[in-house]
């Protein structure tokens, strides 16, 4: 299970960070990624990274979201800044089922747990 947490409300152009806790599994070997999910929409991939620290991002987020884990504290991490009122959203966090290759990190499929979602409302 994991516990997603950061989630709220704050202005364009302001920052928050979200946080992700797998219990019962550690994320030293998995890759990680988050999702988001608008209603009337399917969730589409925000960000990922794998085992060996490398990251992804979507076209939407790159060069304003950072994706990070601690692994001494078996945690992963969504730094988001210059937020637009696109990126409101419920934001979820998912581990891998393995060490994941790059294509295989934008595929819902490829992540075996989930966490319960954070919603992220960015006011214009």
């Amino acid at each position: 299970q994991l516990q997603a947490s950061g989630g709220g409300l704050v202005q364009a152009g302001g920052s928050l960070r979200l946080s992700c806790t797998p219990s019962g599994r550690t994320i030293v070997s998995s890759s990680m990624a988050w999702f988001r999910q608008t209603p009337g929409k399917e969730r589409e991939f925000v960000a990922a990274i794998r085992r060996g620290s490398s990251t992804h991002y979507s076209l939407s987020v790159k060069g304003r979201f950072t994706i990070s884990k601690d692994n001494a504290k078996n945690t992963a991490y969504l730094q988001m800044s210059s937020l637009m009122p696109e990126d409101t959203a419920v934001y979820y966090c998912a581990v891998g089922k393995a060490a994941l290759i790059v294509s295989s990190l934008y595929v819902e499929d490829s992540y075996d747990s989930w966490g319960q979602g954070t919603e992220v409302t960015v006011s214009s």
